[in-house]
């Protein structure tokens, strides 16, 4: 490869094996390392809680805290620090945001399945729930917007926010704004698998939380995994490293391409980028524009490393491109197609798409409405990124009356006596009894 970055590769030239690793995610290489650092930071929190908690943040954020939750004087120097123009930006965002999840809300519905018999599903706000922003060495107020938002509009009674803090000990001021701005209601100045652990389990300060929600590095999702296996919390799904796959014609622009490809590897080391085209010139052509780029960029090194175990892929038609992207499930995918929403229908698992040349990923990071918070690692094959209804419990009703129980009991006896569970068929029984008495 010419930029000597991204690995090209000839997709048919490739046997099963090579076509597995190549669709390899970093994090999966050091999967092994990751859970058994994770698991023992989980641990010291439940045995340490806030103690604990402050000795990890020195440990690893450099920084001693007395106190871990933003306190009011740090709410207003952060709005006293964040530029007009950066807060009109991000209520212009928060209200496209609100406008795209407002008309996805899922609405209770009832049916009368029966005579007498009524079926119904209402909604409720998950009470309290716990939103991870990352803030290392990029913070993202827009993360902040991403989940604050739809947790209002469900109505969730205590939202509570977790975010890591700079060397100087206090919280980004941006990620305090947006975290005002969408009505979070308690934020704490903690990072990392720390932070899940502490919204997991509760600390002295720290309330538990019933369900975690946000993206992160590999140990902040590895943790979130873990404390749903152990029942301690929900998560909203794998939301780890960021990932790309971009799948490009003859006709795409080099330049628009490369640039998508360096927004996703900018996240951080163990982010990944994928393309896959039919054109061997354009490839050279994204080849050559990455080199430019890349030595533009303020983060170029962070990029580099993750271009590393990144991919340009050469298939033989852009249905086999198709057929390799279902099978990795992007968290991301760009259609830089001259006809992108014509192959829409063959998109079956990705968690967010970008159709033409004009729609960058980063339009989705942060304004044009849909939500960045997606699930990585392969996890859209069956899981979708963050909605109002991520915050919510959809609980079903039912009410039978005489004539309900009368008219529908007897299937449910034959179906519980074909399971020989006795005492299921001896509850309907006796009310169908007490009906047949109450005709009489």
């Amino acid at each position: 490869m010419n930029a000597g970055l991204a690995q090209r590769l000839d997709w048919t030239a490739l046997d099963a094996d090579a076509r597995a690793r190549a669709l390899l995610r970093p994090v999966q290489a050091v999967a092994a390392q990751t859970r058994a650092a994770v698991s023992a930071l989980i641990e010291d929190v439940r045995a340490g809680g806030d103690a604990a908690l402050r000795e990890i943040t020195r440990r690893f954020d450099g920084v001693a805290l007395e106190q871990l939750e933003v306190s009011p004087a740090e709410f207003a120097a952060a709005e006293a620090a964040v530029p007009a123009e950066l807060k009109a930006a991000m209520q212009d965002a928060a209200g496209r945001i609100e406008r795209f999840h407002r008309a996805g809300m899922v609405q209770g519905y009832a049916v009368e399945t029966a005579p007498g018999v009524l079926c119904e599903r209402v909604v409720r706000a998950i009470a309290r729930v716990g939103l991870y922003v990352p803030a290392g060495s990029a913070p993202l107020p827009s993360t902040a917007l991403m989940l604050g938002v739809p947790a209002r509009l469900a109505g969730c009674r205590e939202v509570v926010m977790c975010t890591p803090p700079r060397r100087d000990g206090t919280a980004d001021p941006a990620v305090l704004v947006a975290a005002r701005m969408t009505g979070v209601h308690r934020v704490f100045k903690l990072g990392g698998a720390q932070a899940i652990a502490a919204m997991a389990l509760g600390t002295d300060s720290v309330p538990r939380c019933a369900k975690l929600f946000g993206p992160g590095n590999s140990y902040v999702t590895e943790a979130k995994q873990q404390v749903a296996q152990a029942g301690a919390a929900a998560i909203d799904m794998p939301a780890g490293p960021s990932e790309v796959l971009v799948i490009a014609d003859a006709g795409a622009d080099a330049a628009f391409v490369a640039a998508d490809l360096l927004s996703q590897a900018e996240h951080g080391p163990d982010s990944q980028v994928l393309l896959l085209s039919d054109s061997a010139d354009l490839l050279d052509r994204v080849e050559r524009e990455l080199a430019t780029q890349l030595a533009a960029l303020p983060r170029a090194d962070i990029a580099r490393q993750a271009l590393a175990q990144s991919r340009l892929v050469r298939v033989e038609t852009l249905e086999q491109a198709f057929e390799i992207s279902n099978a990795y499930a992007p968290e991301h995918l760009i259609l830089a197609l001259r006809e992108p929403r014509a192959w829409l229908d063959r998109v079956q698992a990705a968690g967010s798409v970008f159709l033409g040349d004009h729609t960058p990923e980063a339009l989705g990071d942060y304004c044009s409405g849909t939500n960045h918070v997606l699930p990585t690692n392969g996890a859209a094959h069956a899981t979708s990124g963050v909605s109002v209804s991520s915050y919510q419990n959809f609980v079903s009703v039912q009410s039978a009356s005489v004539a309900g129980i009368a008219g529908i009991g007897r299937c449910a006896v034959t179906l519980a006596e074909a399971e020989g569970l006795e005492a299921h068929a001896n509850a309907v029984r006796l009310r169908l009894a007490a009906a047949s008495r109450e005709a009489a």
